[in-house]
């Protein structure tokens, strides 16, 4: 399976010029590949102090995904700043060629503005496509190896983070990525935002794609913008849990 990681930036608040420029990219792309990743919020920007941006599931920024998946006949992956009613999240998202999307709310909301005015939520996102399991998490997420966890009730194949992940912490960011594709023996796939945010933070990317035994085979230079392909083995990934069943002797654990 070919997958395809935008790393952009984002224009903070303006919806528009965010579904054009990433617009321009994925349609680029299109036939050419199986799924593409987007950052965190990646139509407004991590604008969570201005929650009036968020938009329902039949909002212009899902109509504007499920066009490009059906034109493209690939899958979209990404986050938007979500309602329903007057609860805000922070909502990943799956959409398949046919227009269906699956969804889950971001878990852990970040310090300050996030956690002020967003709600988390309490279901992880898997997924089946083209008889690969995908697991979507959100930025802050990768910190909680528990919420990430490869476990015989919920596997998956591979792992997809959306992020707008600092330059000042980005240490982090690259060290907790290979973490959890090595104890997960999985795929991860990393799409990060580059620029300067309206809270004047500076994001540098480092998107990625790492196979399961944590060698990265993709990835972005810095702050470097547009579009990567790679393509992930499942029969090499088979092999490695075959070979080395280490999630055979993962404590069992329930998530409360």
């Amino acid at each position: 399976m070919k997958i395809s990681i935008i790393q952009n930036k984002i224009k903070w608040g303006f919806k528009q010029d965010n579904l054009d420029s990433f617009g321009n990219l994925v349609q680029s792309y299109y036939g050419k590949t199986d799924l593409v990743v987007l950052p965190e919020m990646f139509s407004t920007g991590f604008a969570v102090n201005s929650p009036e941006l968020s938009e329902t599931i039949d909002g212009e920024t899902f109509n504007c995904v499920k066009k490009w998946a059906n034109e493209g006949n690939f899958a979209v992956v990404g986050s938007i700043m979500a309602k329903q009613g007057e609860v805000y999240f922070n909502r990943s998202f799956f959409c398949k060629p046919d227009g269906q999307i699956f969804y889950a709310d971001k878990r852990h909301l970040f310090v300050g503005d996030e956690k002020r005015y967003f709600s988390g939520g309490d279901k992880i996102l898997n997924i089946e496509y083209k008889d690969l399991k995908f697991r979507v998490l959100v930025c802050y997420d990768l910190r909680f190896p528990v919420w990430s966890r490869y476990t015989k009730q919920n596997p998956y194949d591979v792992l997809i983070y959306c992020a707008n992940w600092p330059k000042d912490r980005i240490d982090a960011w690259d060290t907790l990525l290979t973490a959890r594709a090595m104890e997960n023996q999985a795929y991860v796939c990393a799409s990060n935002a580059v620029g300067i945010d309206g809270y004047k933070v500076h994001h540098n990317g480092h998107s990625c794609l790492i196979e399961p035994r944590g060698k990265r085979i993709l990835e972005f230079e810095e702050n470097g913008t547009g579009i990567k392909t790679a393509e992930i083995d499942a029969d090499y990934q088979k092999k490695i849990r075959t070979k080395f069943p280490f999630l055979e002797d993962a404590d069992g654990f329930d998530l409360r």
